[in-house]
């Protein structure tokens, strides 16, 4: 059995940046735990596999060692191998999930996505996260993830956490951010998932889902233009839509091929 594999470097516009993912379409589902060797196999942050049954396209993603709900720059990988190779003369594309619809735009040379809002709360922050971040945050929201607000990004990139201590806590992942003082950018954020064999993402998607309508009512402003602050880099321009927001940015193919099974 021969699959297809894409593997699309997200939110950037050049090789070797932004944030890799694999993308496989397949004809029908695999069993569960063939596309999670898969994904181990890859081992990237994210696989996103998709089927169209009945002119209906459907979506899941997987990390090396485990199914996610939701994730960003992964529905951007698989819209654009959609509007690019399946669709490529609709300028959308709607993925049924299990974070409900989610669509991809093609914007002229960008692609937008549009994502349900993840709320988030005041807590008093948990021990291991105050230990295991090293640098006192200002403040601490929770959402999927614990939300770590600093002042600066020079504070945000200083960071060099204890994954140890951060893989016991209980929630997603933790996200650290601070408003940006770069011109034409808003904030910055930085993100650790290492529960899910992710210990810093490249540049996440999914995550502004919580960041955007927190940095929306403090900065007073609805579109948001973000840079995360890894290694590899990526921005993304983001807007406040109330009970949604839309994340859009660029996307580059690293390279295409065939799995055999």
């Amino acid at each position: 059995m021969q699959i297809p594999i894409f593997q699309i470097d997200t939110f950037t516009d050049k090789v070797l940046s932004g944030n890799p993912a694999a993308v496989c379409p397949l004809p029908s589902w695999l069993e569960d735990d063939v596309m999670q060797a898969i994904a181990a196999e890859n081992n990237l942050s994210e696989t996103a596999f998709f089927t169209e049954l009945s002119g209906t396209f459907e979506l899941r993603w997987f990390t090396p060692n485990v199914e996610v709900g939701l994730c960003g720059h992964a529905t951007l990988a698989a819209g654009e191998v959609v509007l690019t190779e399946i669709k490529p003369d609709s300028n959308s594309v709607k993925f049924e999930t299990k974070s409900g619809t989610l669509t991809v735009s093609r914007m002229d040379d960008q692609f937008k996505m549009d994502f349900p809002v993840r709320p988030l709360e005041n807590i008093v922050a948990p021990t291991d996260l105050i230990k295991g971040l090293g640098i006192k945050p200002v403040k601490v929201l929770a959402g999927d993830d614990y939300v770590a607000i600093y002042n600066t990004p020079q504070e945000v990139l200083d960071l060099n956490p204890d994954l140890s201590l951060l893989s016991k806590l209980g929630r997603r992942g933790v996200v650290v951010t601070a408003p940006d003082t770069v011109k034409d950018f808003d904030y910055v954020l930085r993100f650790f998932a290492p529960k899910n064999a992710v210990p810093e993402d490249p540049v996440t998607g999914n995550v502004q889902t919580e960041l955007v309508p927190y940095w929306s009512g403090e900065l007073g402003k609805k579109r948001l233009s973000v840079r995360q602050l890894s290694a590899r880099g990526g921005v993304m321009i983001c807007e406040d839509l109330g009970s949604r927001i839309s994340i859009k940015g660029k996307c580059v193919r690293y390279f295409e091929g065939e799995i055999t099974l």
